[in-house]
């Protein structure tokens, strides 16, 4: 079968003949200008730049990090958990793909080569706010055409946030094969900590191709993960000989700073650790007043950042994931998916307490968390902005085959051949359907979202190009009577939050981002489905930020792509 994500029996020679491997990282151990980011003070980084920056009106002056990746895809790979996978796709020939180490300031290039046989690809930078540059967001058939097989593509942007988040393939569900990887961005931190333990992604884990899975799910079906990984590994849940259990350590009296991140295709978590309890410092790239939690409602593609105290006996503690499968939260097959952190001097073994099960949170996030840097919503301008249509997102979809997700009324489906951008840049506004633009045509102010589930199933919604404000959430219908309920002085923050089933969510952004930025659920096969719209953000400005460079290289890379031959899509393309 020659489908979207595989084409199975053929590998890359590049991956036979042993050549995948990292292009040197530039200036990536350079020491920042400033020393003053210590244990006892992670609040400073630099000369006038610390937490209460605010990122959108100033960033530090950085320097240059250059990455160079392969994409390969492999047969027959020896999978983490003992089971040989039929059919991957890698960055680098690793998994998870390499991680992007950076610091707040600094200038990103991150190039590309897709050595895979016959299929495009496409990398996001999931959570970066892009700022003037659109073009480098990476979702194919609305900022790109996908990078054919054989060529390569470069994006560039500034790391104007910092913290933890993830890349990802945005070509249908193809990171569901394994294109993806974390990202850290060094910055300044809301509380001290002795030691960073780095990025922490959990991840769900198939043995069927991302490819067959999107098929079995538009034909109704509900498959659960066959494990969860904890940094890309775990034992296997039908045969625990097979595999081995991350290990995390620990050091006695200290504090450490562990990154969260779920970069999973349909499983959302609860996470916590047996006898300790999580200090959260940052919500996606959001510094935060920090709380302390015995655990978290981890959804697909949010980011938590915690510190974790070393304050207990040494010995081996278990770090637990919890999925209630009542929640329509997702389902695995590895029914106690468990890592293991253990204090320095302990025994090499496993723990043996259990723990408590923490209460079920309903496949919701909390939203109250306190940015440091504040911001303040406008009940009045929610009360006119709910009033109008346009900023009404309703989300249904229809169960007979194929499943099918619709933004008020309608299932995206990008052309991979002709991106929304092109239509900025040729100045044609006969706009299809099908993209589902929603124009803002704003400047520079506060626009404020109602969406609506119609139906049972959560969703965990990631804007691209921005953060927002969680106003609100709640069961049953929107109205503006609710208004009362919202909060308006510095509501929670972040790229990712949870629509409830059967319920409303209200978020808002500010319109100071001109580009073409999706909003979509993060289960991969719900936008595989049609769940995703794209917020076409003061148009007639978009072409002035795109350089002659880059917009040679978004011509090149089209033209090869229409030339490429590469298979047909078999869903929304997202």
């Amino acid at each position: 079968m020659q489908s979207l994500l595989s084409f199975k029996g053929l590998v890359s020679s590049l991956l036979l003949s042993g050549l995948v491997t990292a292009a040197p990282v530039v200036d990536e151990l350079k020491p920042r200008a400033s020393t003053c980011n210590t244990p006892q003070n992670r609040t400073c980084w630099q000369d006038g730049f610390d937490v209460t920056t605010d990122y959108e009106k100033s960033t530090p002056s950085g320097g240059q990090r250059s990455y160079s990746w392969t994409v390969t895809e492999e047969t027959q790979w020896p999978g983490p958990d003992g089971v040989v996978k039929d059919y991957v796709q890698l960055v680098n020939g690793q998994y998870p793909g390499p991680t992007l180490f950076a610091e707040w300031g600094d200038t990103i290039s991150v190039t590309i080569t897709n050595k895979l046989p016959v299929n495009g690809t496409s990398f996001h930078w999931h959570g970066i706010r892009q700022f003037h540059t659109n073009i480098h967001d990476g979702a194919n058939g609305v900022t790109e055409c996908p990078i054919p097989p054989g060529h390569s593509h470069t994006y560039t942007f500034k790391a104007e946030q910092y913290g933890t988040s993830w890349y990802h393939s945005h070509t249908s569900a193809q990171y569901g094969n394994g294109v993806w990887g974390p990202i850290q961005i060094d910055g300044p931190s809301s509380d001290n900590y002795e030691v960073d333990l780095g990025v922490f992604p959990i991840s769900d884990y198939y043995y069927d191709s991302a490819d067959d899975l999107v098929l079995r799910t538009m034909a109704g079906e509900l498959p659960h993960s066959d494990n969860v990984l904890f940094n890309g590994t775990n034992i296997n849940p039908k045969d625990p000989s097979q595999g081995e259990y991350a290990v995390v350590k620990l050091t006695k009296g200290q504090r450490h700073r562990l990154r969260l991140i779920n970069p999973s295709v349909e499983n959302n978590y609860q996470v916590s650790l047996v006898g300790h309890e999580f200090t959260i410092i940052q919500t996606d790239f959001v510094p935060i007043t920090t709380t302390t939690v015995d655990n978290i409602f981890l959804g697909i593609g949010q980011r938590y950042d915690v510190i974790i105290d070393a304050n207990q006996d040494v010995g081996n503690y278990w770090f637990n994931v919890t999925m209630f499968p009542n929640s329509l939260c997702g389902n695995s097959e590895n029914l106690l998916p468990a890592a293991i952190f253990r204090y320095e001097g302990a025994t090499e073994s496993n723990p043996t307490v259990a723990g408590p099960k923490p209460t079920n949170a309903n496949c919701q996030d909390v939203t109250n968390y306190g940015p440091v840097v504040q911001r303040k919503a406008e009940e009045a301008a929610l009360l006119v902005d709910a009033a109008d249509p346009e900023h009404q997102i309703n989300i249904d979809f229809q169960t007979v085959t194929p499943v099918t997700w619709f933004v008020n009324s309608s299932a995206v489906n990008v052309n991979w051949d002709k991106p929304v951008l092109q239509y900025v840049i040729d100045g044609n506004t006969s706009y299809p359907r099908s993209e589902n633009l929603i124009f803002v045509d704003e400047k520079d102010v506060w626009t404020y979202w109602v969406i609506q589930n119609l139906r049972i199933v959560p969703h965990p919604m990631h804007l691209h190009g921005h953060d927002f404000l969680i106003l609100g959430h709640g069961s049953g219908t929107f109205n503006t009577g609710l208004s009362s309920s919202l909060q308006w002085d510095n509501p929670g923050r972040r790229d990712v939050t949870m629509l409830p089933g059967n319920g409303w969510l209200v978020v808002a952004f500010r319109a100071d981002n001109p580009g073409n930025w999706l909003f979509h659920c993060h289960i991969a096969w719900h936008v595989s489905g049609g769940l995703s719209a794209d917020f076409m953000e003061r148009r007639d400005e978009q072409l002035a930020f795109i350089n002659d460079a880059d917009l040679a290289a978004f011509n090149e890379n089209c033209e090869a792509w229409r030339a490429s031959g590469a298979p047909p899509k078999i869903d929304s393309g997202l």
